[in-house]
């Protein structure tokens, strides 16, 4: 997603699209961030000097972690593999070269030129890549997944998702001055019981529990 003469532009890779990926894909992009966006720009604290008048938190983990939730949301089997292997890509880069890296994610990657899309993410932006480093940015997936999951009951989402481009922890404080007319909510948050429904199937086939969430995320 980018903005092409003031307009939010979406561009596909097709070599790549199957059906489920590409439905994921425009829910993440189009059903949260796009949405997201254009709701933020209605909002009294648009733009930098409004984030910082309200004393908002940074829009990450929670923006690419419910956008990571949305692109698996209608699967059959949910699984989070991506994100977890986005984060374990990071934290090896930090502590290994490029060739180490690429070396150790075969044991996940068979495919070496995925392999080295995830290398080329972690890496980027390093100057010598022989040495350890990274760019940690691709760990707020899993990190957000886990604090939306971790919160989901308590969490307001199609008031999260008409706030724009804030983090969950600021969504009770925010209630207050927020314009809500002519806000949008992504389609499959209409039903919420269905949605809560969902995201506890995410729990299950990712084999995790409310108690393992409250001990690695405590208040």
């Amino acid at each position: 997603m980018s903005v092409e003469n003031s307009r939010p532009t979406l561009s596909i890779n097709l070599l790549g699209a199957r059906q489920h990926w590409l439905e994921g894909m425009l829910r993440h992009e189009i059903g949260t961030h796009y949405i997201r966006g254009v709701n933020d720009a209605r909002q009294p604290w648009h733009g930098s000097e409004g984030r910082k008048q309200f004393g908002l938190r940074p829009a990450n983990p929670t923006e690419e972690g419910l956008a990571s939730l949305h692109s698996v949301l209608f699967r059959k089997q949910p699984y989070l593999w991506r994100a977890a292997l986005l984060y374990y890509t990071v934290s090896c880069a930090s502590k290994s070269s490029f060739s180490e890296l690429f070396h150790s994610l075969q044991q996940f990657v068979q495919d070496p030129s995925v392999r080295w899309e995830y290398c080329v993410r972690a890496k980027r932006g390093q100057k010598d890549t022989t040495e350890p480093g990274c760019f940690s940015k691709d760990q707020v997936y899993l990190d957000g997944i886990l604090r939306i999951l971790r919160h989901r009951h308590t969490i307001d989402f199609p008031l999260l998702a008409s706030l724009g481009k804030v983090s969950y922890e600021d969504v009770e404080v925010l209630r207050k001055f927020a314009q809500l007319e002519n806000t949008r909510i992504p389609h499959f948050m209409h039903d919420l019981n269905k949605y809560q429904n969902q995201l506890c199937h995410i729990m299950e086939t990712n084999q995790l529990s409310d108690e393992e969430l409250r001990q690695a995320l405590p208040d």
